[in-house]
């Protein structure tokens, strides 16, 4: 498996400090660089301040151990009138002197655009050249 044919939106190695004590990362971890890589795309997309509202899925496939560069791709989905869902797929590219890249995590997040009070705003609609 390779990743995909895109730029991630985030890329990150997981520290000693992110490990359960069976020497795994804890999940924990992921779910929080999986909602900062979908919040980037979010924002992006609703020029602005966006918030989580809901994790509508989100499936661990594979451990992600220390070592590991785990790459998060996101992409929107839907756009509501005021909320946006983005897909999150997270890679691990282990064994460096064999490299071996595995997807570890999928899942689904919806954000909420809001304004600079912190109250629901609509998402701007996007132009045909964007």
């Amino acid at each position: 498996m390779s990743l995909p044919d895109k730029q991630p939106v985030l890329r990150v190695m997981p520290m000693p400090a992110d490990l359960n004590p069976a020497g795994d990362v804890f999940g924990g971890w992921i779910m929080a660089q999986v909602d900062i890589a979908g919040g980037i795309v979010a924002a992006r997309r609703a020029l602005g301040r966006v918030a989580t509202v809901a994790v509508n899925s989100f499936v661990f496939k594979q451990p992600v151990s220390m070592g590991d560069v785990v790459s998060f791709f996101a992409d929107v989905v839907r756009v509501g009138r005021t909320s946006i869902t983005v897909n999150v797929e997270v890679y691990a590219q282990r064994n460096p002197d064999k490299e071996l890249t595995v997807k570890v995590t999928e899942a689904t997040l919806t954000y909420v655009a809001l304004d600079s009070q912190g109250s629901k705003r609509e998402v701007p609609s996007v132009t045909s050249d964007e």
